[in-house]
């Protein structure tokens, strides 16, 4: 009896096995004996990568395939997912009505410039002739801008910095809410801007004019307004006019205010009992504890049962004093000091040398000499010199150091809020969040958005900069608080709330493993948020053209198709909320 053969076709079967999946890929042809139909196996394709396997069923069922290069050509190709990333990211957080209600010229290049500093920060002119190169001048209607136009955009921006700083504050600050603030600086290039002057210098760059800048963040971190000073301003100074911009300009009237010890001093202290419904929250200075210990209201052994408590004293009326120690910091503290005095020691002992070996004669040439060691490493105060001419010796003060040692680990938290409005663990909690402001001090000047060194001369250009940068780390920060689960961050944050206020913080388990085994749950690497910009940057643009077609023909676009990775990061930043 004769056959009638049939088409053949591709048959996948899946099993179960101990847990596990497998699938079988088999190329069959169908045939007919008769009245009955019958099946042929010709060959098991399953060895064959998922897509040829699907490539071969399409061929199968008449699909007809042609070569890429016969069709179309690519003329062009421009990094796009990172510029869509971002610039989702922006759209989410309505960054366009945040910068102006109406839209304008202005507002378009204000909303590139954010952007282009969030992917690769630059100047005005470098960065006009990197985005050429990417997308994002196309996807935010910038193509025919130069440095100029940027420039005066940045003017524009200056004028608007009070609204949108409102409108920040009315999305992140609350009645009766947290508000962190702290200072830092920037070093610039050239010495001719009104703001730059010698001060404090947190950049270690010497010879360096800089500027201060102090930044006003919720509870979380996440930036709200930033004020720009002269580089000679001292840090307390500025607290008052802080509050003030709180209270007037954005109608927060109740509010805690957390500042570190530099920050919120005595002085600034007695000028906030004065303001009702302004509660505070900072800690003693090591002074002021040591006098606390010498007079008995600390005690160390009230540590050996908890590693917190709290007390009142007569010199802090209606305050709450919440002592804490923490015994990891103390021996940190502890190596610290004694590599130190080891390493000044060191220096010290080659100084002398010199002045036996007849070297240094002179007592102000030793003394100088002398100078520049024990203040290289900081740890003057422990040590004793004796400078004379043609002899120089030295020795450890064995009893401040004790003295030192005694406070090692061990702070204060001073507040002004009542008990029943904030626990004392809770306080604790609260001074630590300051970290989440020196994150983003770190973010601005080094790691991702690089304010410094800052080249401009105008004081309003200056101004204009800054603001932009931190209006770029309010886009970074809700991007990395939406990729969590693809970074390295730590994506229990409500454990935060409830963890040992004075113990060292410490990683989820789920995070640890992130660490140690560099990968995801998916096998695929963990990211930092930079090099998850520079993978979505693989997803191009790209131009094509027909095969035959003329030079002046028209055009089309096709993009690349997201892998697994990158589909999941643009969907986490499709989720954004405010």
């Amino acid at each position: 009896m004769a056959k009638r053969n049939g088409p053949a076709h591709v048959v996948t079967t899946t099993r179960r096995y101990k847990g596990k999946v497998y699938k079988t890929h088999l190329l069959r042809r169908s045939y007919r004996e008769g009245d009955k139909v019958k099946n042929e196996t010709l060959g098991n394709l399953s060895h064959l990568p998922d897509h040829t396997i699907e490539l071969i069923r399409g061929s199968l069922s008449g699909t007809a395939y042609v070569e890429a290069d016969s069709v179309f050509k690519v003329i062009s190709s421009r990094p796009h997912g990172q510029v869509q990333a971002v610039v989702s990211a922006m759209k989410k957080l309505d960054m366009e009505r945040l910068i102006a209600s109406r839209p304008c010229r202005e507002r378009d290049l204000v909303m590139a410039m954010v952007a282009a500093r969030v992917l690769r920060p630059d100047s005005k002119l470098a960065t006009v002739r990197w985005w050429h190169n990417t997308t994002l001048p196309q996807l935010l209607g910038v193509e025919d801008a130069d440095e100029d136009d940027l420039y005066g955009a940045m003017d524009w921006l200056l004028k608007r910095q009070g609204r949108i700083e409102k409108k920040l504050a009315g999305r992140h600050l609350e009645e009766g809410g947290l508000v962190l603030y702290d200072m830092s600086s920037s070093y610039f290039e050239g010495k001719t801007c009104s703001l730059a002057a010698w001060g404090q210098n947190r950049d270690g760059k010497k010879g360096k004019l800089q500027v201060n800048f102090g930044l006003i963040a919720d509870e979380r971190g996440c930036p709200v307004a930033v004020s720009v000073y002269e580089g000679n301003t001292g840090d307390s100074t500025t607290l008052l006019s802080q509050v003030e911009k709180v209270r007037d300009s954005f109608g927060i009237h109740e509010m805690v205010l957390v500042g570190d010890r530099g920050m919120i001093t005595q002085k600034q202290i007695d000028s906030l009992k004065k303001l009702e419904d302004v509660y505070w929250i900072t800690a003693l200075r090591s002074k002021t504890i040591r006098k606390l210990m010498d007079g008995g209201a600390i005690q160390l052994d009230l540590f050996d049962e908890r590693n917190l408590f709290e007390i009142t004293h007569p010199d802090f009326p209606g305050e709450r004093l919440i002592a804490c120690r923490n015994p990891q910091l103390a021996k940190l503290r502890a190596r610290t000091r004694e590599d130190l005095l080891a390493a000044t020691t060191r220096e010290l002992e080659k100084v002398r040398a010199m002045v036996a070996r007849g070297q240094l004669k002179e007592e102000d040439k030793i003394g100088v000499r002398v100078g520049k060691v024990i203040n290289k490493y900081k740890v003057a105060k422990h040590f004793v010199l004796d400078i004379r001419k043609g002899a120089f010796d030295f020795r450890i003060d064995q009893e401040k150091i004790a003295a030192e040692a005694a406070l090692d680990g061990i702070y204060v938290i001073r507040t002004s809020l009542p008990a029943e409005r904030m626990g004392s663990d809770d306080t604790v909690r609260t001074y630590k969040s300051l970290t989440q402001v020196e994150r983003a001090f770190r973010s601005l000047k080094t790691i991702d958005l690089h304010v410094r060194p800052i080249r401009h001369h105008l004081e309003g250009r200056v101004r204009a900069h800054i603001f932009l940068c931190m209006l770029a780390y309010y886009v970074q920060w809700h991007m990395i608080e939406a990729l969590r689960p693809l970074l390295f961050c730590d994506e229990d944050q409500e454990a935060k709330k409830t963890r040992d206020a004075v113990a060292p913080a410490r990683r989820s388990a789920q995070a640890l493993k992130k660490v140690q085994s560099k990968t995801l749950d998916d096998g695929t690497a963990v990211e930092s948020f930079r090099t998850l910009l520079e993978n979505l940057g693989t997803i191009v643009c790209n131009t094509c053209q027909t095969e035959n077609a003329a030079e002046d023909d028209p055009t089309f676009e096709m993009m690349t198709t997201p892998d697994a990775k990158q589909k999941r990061a643009l969907d986490l930043i499709a989720a954004i909320e405010m």
